[in-house]
């Protein structure tokens, strides 16, 4: 006689009340919804009467109605992706970019752009090299991103990266590594290395063009291997990215493409740059997605809420700032509730 598999029975409890309200929102067909906890182990009788008493409810008739709202603010951001291909796909480059035109055409529209020549009085695109480096601060401790091979996420949870050593250390485990993510020094470990390393500000300027210039360490130091990876995710000012060695690869994607790129939390995606899995993002297709390699002596510009990927591809030093001429301050009105 043939063994029957007697599966357990599951119960409906607030998290299956969770997600059967939030398949509804999203237009789940109740019939798969039901299907799906027959499928779970829910008896017939508790699943219908469950997903028959979601769908009466006042509150997902209300939480409908709020959808309804974010949908017409998709809506906008839409026709803004349509317009946005009506533009050339390359991030332009433009030399000695004026205030006036780098305000008008790019800060207050939104637009990434690269700019060239603005660099050329830094004493670090002359003087900055590994040995200045060491020989410079290498018996300062500094605080780096370290282990991040060892987890997914590193980018979310780099609080749990941090790591303190010798500069000149650091220095060397960079000269040696050939090609790794495991380690980076970034914007994120600042607090402790503007004053370790600050003899190395007296070799950035402030661009003055566009920036405020006060203070002489206004800025932050991203200094890693060939091979560090920031994943895509977005800031919540308009940055610059001045490089000053090596190259890096950059992707972009547009602030309005917020409802395609699966921000799961805070300011970040799983959608992994390298290789967009469309089979398991599928909402990522006809998404625009601007490339362009950053070059020593090059400026780019990242608009707040542009999702940017960033590769290096080569041992690589960019130093980024905020502290822009114009109104830079977006956190104020940022969801306290991270959780999207």
């Amino acid at each position: 006689m043939a063994t029957v598999e007697l599966r357990p029975v599951v119960h409906v409890d607030n998290e299956w009340r969770r997600w059967i309200a939030e398949n509804l929102l999203l237009d789940g067909p109740p019939q798969g919804i039901y299907e799906q906890m027959l499928n779970a182990g829910i008896p017939h009788d508790e699943a219908v009467h469950e997903l028959q008493q979601a769908m009466a409810s006042p509150y997902i008739v209300g939480a409908q109605r709020l959808r309804n709202r974010l949908a017409k603010h998709d809506w906008v951001l839409d026709a803004q992706r349509r317009m946005n291909r009506l533009r050339d796909a390359e991030v332009p480059r433009r030399h000695k970019l004026s205030r006036e035109e780098f305000l008008d055409a790019y800060y207050t529209a939104g637009r990434p752009v690269i700019i060239t020549g603005m660099m050329e009085d830094w004493p670090a695109m002359t003087k900055w090299s590994l040995d200045y480096f060491k020989d410079r601060c290498g018996d300062r401790e500094v605080e780096i991103q370290f282990g991040r091979d060892s987890d997914a996420q590193y980018e979310l949870r780099k609080t749990a990266h941090r790591k303190t050593m010798p500069f000149g250390d650091y220095v060397e485990l960079v000269r040696n590594a050939g090609r790794s993510n495991d380690f980076y020094m970034t914007a994120y470990n600042e607090g402790k290395n503007r004053t370790a390393l600050a003899e190395l500000w007296d070799d950035i300027v402030q661009i003055p063009e566009y920036l405020t210039g006060e203070g002489a360490t206004q800025g932050f130091l991203w200094f890693g291997p060939q091979g560090t990876v920031t994943p895509f995710h977005h800031d919540l000012t308009n940055n610059f990215m001045a490089q000053v060695m090596g190259r890096k690869r950059v992707l972009l994607m547009p602030a309005c493409e917020i409802a395609h790129v699966y921000n799961h939390e805070h300011c970040f995606t799983h959608v992994d740059g390298r290789q967009i899995d469309l089979a398991r993002y599928p909402r990522m297709d006809g998404v625009q997605v601007l490339s362009c390699v950053l070059n020593p002596g090059e400026v780019l510009f990242l608009p707040v809420g542009c999702w940017h990927f960033v590769e290096g591809l080569e041992m690589s030093v960019t130093v980024s700032f905020t502290n822009f001429l114009w109104d830079n301050d977006f956190t104020g009105e940022y969801p306290q509730q991270q959780a999207f």
